[in-house]
């Protein structure tokens, strides 16, 4: 089948960037790419020239915020099914969120065949829902729990792609240096309790080490100044922003992280081998951040630090032990390194190509 593939997938990053890598591998093998999804995920897409924008909400909150959202997947998926009708794809790949329900839903009435990809440790809510319909399930990690047992012979492992800007980032060998460079990604979620602990575990440092740290740290805008005057009054030197616009260099050249275990961040840590201290955010969705970092944790490439037990002292004795071992920060940039899958795309597009490999020979 010659048509087009049509990408659905859900309004944040998470979701988005990896659709966006799938997408350019599925142009490099010369296949034409469509995009579905809702306004908020249109603002990643920007650069994209065919977005389609569709009507969705998570049925999640009051009974009349699921109502309102129910109505909203009908209308999405209404919507879909005009779009497949006109726009004829060969096939489906959707990159979880409640915005590629509707899609998910037409493209199953339409009977083509249906990828899902999940980020995450924990397969999601939306693709839960969506995976009656697929015909291939794309992991990032092996042992992703909450599957359907129907899903068991369908699943394969591709890793999840990374966003644009890491691909051809060298990164440098943890603990090499004079100075250790601790970079500080607080994220959209959660950055208060990093400006809250962060500055206070450095000032409970051994005096040489303390010296030697040179900290970058991402704040909520709202939280700039605070973490500015706290770090100040405790005399720490530290560059602090809202957002990073380098923050794929700042990671390569890091020598820890400390930072949520989003999807995304997770894929960015284990692409550049960093090593990290992962702080869960705890009410992310089924708990799937505290998934990401276990799994990290066990393989050796990171330390989970969950939020309760994120306090100064606590932080301080883990940076205390990790800034002094270079050994040990070789060790997990090694298993970061092994945990990584740099051709996520790559396989991602060739489990989209088989689907339609497998209609032809149908």
């Amino acid at each position: 089948m010659n048509g087009p593939v049509l990408i659905t997938t859900g309004g944040t990053g998470g979701h988005v960037f990896p659709a966006l890598a799938t997408a350019r591998a599925l142009r490099a093998r010369g296949r034409r790419v469509l995009f579905v999804t809702d306004a908020r995920g249109a603002r990643y897409l920007r650069g994209e020239n065919e977005v389609y924008e569709i009507r969705a909400a998570s049925p999640s909150g009051s009974l009349q915020r699921r109502f309102r959202a129910l109505l909203a997947i009908a209308r999405g998926t209404w919507q879909s099914r005009r779009l497949i009708g006109r726009l004829r794809p060969a096939a489906t790949a959707a990159f979880g969120g409640y915005a590629s329900v509707p899609t998910v839903l037409a493209a199953a009435l339409a009977r083509q065949p249906i990828l899902l990809h999940e980020q995450n440790a924990v397969l999601g809510r939306a693709n839960r829902l969506a995976s009656r319909f697929a015909r291939t399930l794309a992991l990032t990690f092996a042992d992703t729990t909450a599957l359907p047992p129907a899903l068991a012979g369908r699943s394969i492992v591709t890793g999840n792609p990374i966003r644009p800007g890491f691909s051809a980032t060298a990164a440098r060998r943890p603990g090499s240096g004079s100075e250790f460079r601790l970079l500080v990604l607080g994220g959209s979620q959660g950055a208060r309790v990093f400006g809250e602990v962060v500055p206070h575990a450095l000032t409970d440092l051994p005096a040489a080490l303390r010296n030697r740290i040179r900290l970058a740290m991402q704040c909520r805008p709202e939280e700039l100044a605070a973490v500015e005057q706290r770090c100040a009054r405790l005399g720490i030197e530290a560059e602090l922003a809202a957002f990073f616009e380098d923050v794929a260099q700042r990671l390569a050249a890091s020598d820890l992280v400390i930072s949520r275990s989003g999807a995304s961040t997770v894929a960015e840590l284990l692409h550049l081998a960093r090593p990290a201290i992962l702080v869960p955010y705890p009410h992310a969705a089924d708990d799937h951040q505290r998934a990401n970092a276990e799994r990290l944790a066990r393989a050796g490439a990171a330390r989970l630090l969950p939020e309760p037990d994120f306090t100064p002292d606590r932080l301080a004795r883990m940076l205390t032990e990790l800034a002094e071992d270079p050994a040990r920060l070789a060790a997990m940039s090694t298993a970061a390194a092994g945990m990584a899958m740099g051709d996520a795309a790559d396989r991602l597009a060739g489990a989209v190509l088989a689907m339609l490999d497998g209609e032809n020979g149908s």
